[in-house]
């Protein structure tokens, strides 16, 4: 976390402090990771108030017990999140899908379309 706001204070990450909390605005940090446009949320869709949310593709799961780890490529980078077995399945979650890493403070958690 030190490093990316080191960046962001630097200016080489797109961000704007509010405060003591560093927004990142969504469409400039996927254009740097190469990453695809968005697409407006579709009817039905949920949206989620945290603001970091990055997409990528599932390149590994590992199931043990009640736990799962998802690991994601994003923007040739690897983001490891540990859920639960249930949410992962009940997500349906396999090696290949996109989806979605959403950051806040120091969780990650996973969401699909």
């Amino acid at each position: 976390m030190k490093r990316v706001q080191a960046l962001a204070r630097a200016g080489k990450l797109p961000a704007t402090r509010v405060g003591r909390k560093w927004l990142f605005p969504r469409d400039r940090v996927e254009a740097l990771l190469g990453g695809p446009p968005r697409a407006p949320a579709a009817a039905g869709s949920v949206e989620l108030s945290a603001r970091n949310q990055l997409r990528g593709r599932i390149r590994g799961l590992t199931i043990e017990g009640l736990m799962c780890e998802v690991r994601l490529e994003i923007g040739g980078q690897e983001l490891v999140s540990i859920i639960t077995r249930s949410s992962a399945e009940r997500l349906r979650l396999t090696v290949g899908d996109e989806v979605l890493a959403v950051i806040k403070s120091t969780e990650v958690m996973i969401g699909r379309d």
